[in-house]
C-alpha cells in the first residue's frame, strides 16, 4: 500500500469540488455514504437546484506505469536470492574440481610441457582458459596467505623451462623437480631445480624480492643465484647378473669391490654434505620479470609471464600431486 508522502506525489489532478451556486449559511456536513448533504436550515431547494447544488468530484486513476511497479516483498526476494546462491555453490565447485582434474590428467606423459602434441597443449589451453574463467580469488595479490608456500610446477610453455628439461643438453642427468617457494610475510621467492644423476643430487636455485603491481601481477627482482651442495649417492645396488650378447654375466665377484667403493662413497659424501652451498650475488638491474597470476586457490596455480608463456603449479602435499 502507497504510504503518505506518495500520494502527496500522486500524478494527477486528484479531485475537484464545484461550489453550488445558491450557497446557504447551513454547513456542509458528510453523511453515511460520504456525500455532502444540506440541512433543512434555511428555504427548501427544488430537486433541480438540489441536484445542482452537490459536489461534483473528478477522480482519475493513475495508470500502473505512473505509480511504478509493486514493490515485492524485500524479505521474501532476498530470501530466494540466498537460496540461489547456496545452491550454485557446490555446482560451481564440483565443475572446478572436474576441470583441475582434467587438466592434472592432460599433462600425463608430457614431462611438464616438453613432450606435448599440439592437440595436447590445445587441450590443455582450453582448460586452463575456463578455469580461469571461473578463479575463486579474482585479486590473487591480496590473498597472500595462499600464495605462501613452496609450488611444483606440474606444466610451461615457457622455451627457458623447456629448454633445461631437454635431455639431449643434460646427458645422464634428469631433471627431477623444479619448484617455487613464496615467502609472502618477508615478499621473498625462490626458483630451484633439483637435478639428480646416476651418483648424485644437486640443485640450482635464484633468491628474489616482489613487490605487488597490481591486484593480479608481481614484478620480480633477482637477488643471487645458489649452487646446493651435491648430495653423492652412498648407495649402489648391483644386480646378480646381467645380460650381454645373449649370455647372462654372474657379478657375484664383484660384490667384495663394491662394497668397498660403497665405503668410499660414504666417507666422501659426509666431507662434501659439510661443506656450505655456493652464493653467486646477482647485480644485473636488468635481472627482473613479472608474473600475472590468473588462477589461485589452496592447491592451484596458475600463471602467466613473458610473451604469454603459462605455467601451472600445483601446491606441496596437495592430492593433485598423487599420481
Amino acid at each position: 500500500m502507497a504510504s503518505i508522502s506518495q500520494l502527496n506525489q500522486f500524478p494527477c489532478k486528484s479531485f475537484s469540488v464545484v461550489p453550488p451556486r445558491h450557497q446557504s449559511k447551513a454547513s456542509l456536513l458528510p453523511n453515511s455514504v460520504g456525500i455532502s448533504s444540506r440541512f433543512t436550515e434555511g428555504p427548501k431547494l427544488s430537486a433541480r437546484e438540489l441536484a445542482r447544488a452537490r459536489p461534483v468530484s473528478r477522480v482519475r486513476v493513475a495508470d500502473e506505469d505512473e505509480w511504478g511497479p509493486e514493490p515485492a516483498a524485500s524479505g521474501e526476494d532476498s530470501g530466494v536470492a540466498v537460496a540461489e546462491e547456496e545452491e550454485e555453490k557446490p555446482v560451481e565447485a564440483a565443475e572446478i574440481s572436474r576441470l583441475k582434474k582434467a587438466l592434472v590428467d592432460s599433462f600425463y606423459g608430457t614431462d611438464r610441457g616438453l613432450k606435448a602434441s599440439s592437440e595436447t597443449r590445445a587441450e590443455i589451453v582450453e582448460l586452463i582458459t575456463q578455469l580461469e574463467a571461473k578463479n575463486p580469488n579474482p585479486a590473487p595479490t591480496e590473498a597472500l596467505s595462499l600464495l605462501n608456500g613452496k609450488w611444483i610446477l606440474a606444466y610451461t610453455s615457457f622455451p627457458g623451462v623447456l629448454t633445461l628439461l631437454s635431455r639431449g643438453r643434460l646427458p645422464l642427468v634428469k631433471v627431477e623437480e623444479i619448484s617455487q617457494t613464496i615467502d609472502a610475510e618477508n615478499f621473498t621467492v625462490q626458483n630451484s631445480v633439483q637435478f639428480g644423476g646416476p651418483l648424485a643430487t644437486t640443485s640450482i636455485s635464484t633468491n628474489a624480492k616482489f613487490e605487488v603491481r597490481s591486484p593480479k601481477r608481481v614484478q620480480i627482482k633477482f637477488e643471487e643465484g645458489i649452487i646446493g651442495t651435491p648430495q653423492l649417492t652412498d648407495s649402489i645396488e648391483i644386480p646378480e647378473n646381467v645380460e650381454f650378447l645373449g649370455q647372462k654375466i654372474d657379478l657375484t665377484p664383484f660384490k667384495g669391490l663394491i662394497t668397498s667403493v660403497q665405503d668410499t662413497a660414504s666417507s666422501v659424501v659426509k666431507t662434501i654434505s659439510s661443506q656450505p652451498p655456493l652464493k653467486i650475488p646477482i647485480s644485473n638491474n636488468n635481472a627482473q620479470s613479472w608474473l600475472l597470476t590468473t588462477y589461485l586457490d589452496g592447491e592451484l596455480r596458475i600463471s602467466r609471464g613473458d610473451a604469454g608463456s603459462v605455467f601451472v603449479l600445483i601446491k606441496e602435499g596437495s592430492s593433485l600431486l598423487t599420481p
